[in-house]
């Protein structure tokens, strides 16, 4: 999976560093020195993530990958982590040819409790319940990381793009169907955008959302 996001390459005692905006525990399902590729002003370096505490992780990068790079202004980074999602497809009936539903259209489903929200959304795009969802994705409240939906997407063949957005709050015009992403304490939030209508398992279909609460999104194919 790849992840696309805005930070800057900071200079360290003896090397250089790019903080990543998101936990990596939660999204990649990976832990300790991760291995990795990233493009940076239309270079790809490997590198390696480093952790630092409880899922936060930073690039790490040798002097000889910044050579004409502008340290401490933001650079648009792509990250390429590989092996990064939970495999729940293998015995799926389902592909991209030939996906549960067509997305032509968006009910909005409500979670029962708390902490439901990310199995809500792919219950809405694949027009299922979110009980079924629950058992596909094998976790309960307040476990639906990221990586676990885009899994259960791939189980039902909603096709998606390979690159998650994380804008962190910054102006973005959104595709016509994706999953957005906001904080909530420490824990996401998600909901579902789509045909200019906000899906929001807890509030109901909006017609505006606060774009300064996005953390980032990942776009649906239909």
């Amino acid at each position: 999976m790849r992840y696309f996001f805005e930070s800057k390459v900071e200079k360290a005692e003896k090397d250089y560093n790019i903080q990543i905006p998101f936990n990596i525990w939660e999204v990649c399902k990976q832990r300790d020195v991760i291995q990795a590729d990233i493009v940076l002003d239309n270079k790809i370096i490997s590198c390696e993530l480093l952790p630092k505490e409880k899922g936060n992780y930073y690039i790490h990068l040798d002097e000889e990958d910044v050579v004409g790079v502008e340290i401490g202004v933001p650079h648009q980074i792509l990250l390429h982590v590989t092996g990064s999602l939970i495999r729940m497809d293998q015995n799926s009936p389902y592909s991209f040819e030939n996906p549960v539903r067509k997305i032509d259209s968006m009910q909005v489903i409500k979670q029962p409790e708390d902490g439901l929200c990310g199995q809500a959304c792919v219950a809405m795009l694949a027009g299922r319940t979110i009980a079924e969802v629950i058992t596909i994705m094998d976790c309960r409240e307040w476990q639906a990381t990221m990586g676990r939906v885009i899994s259960a997407l791939n189980y039902y063949g909603i096709d998606h793009t390979d690159i998650i957005n994380y804008t962190e709050g910054r102006d973005v015009v959104l595709p016509k169907c994706c999953i957005m992403m906001e904080r909530m304490g420490r824990y996401c939030h998600y909901l579902i955008h789509y045909d200019g209508l906000f899906y929001d398992s807890n509030l109901g279909v909006l017609q505006e959302y606060d774009m300064s609460k996005l953390l980032g999104f990942l776009e649906i194919k239909c």
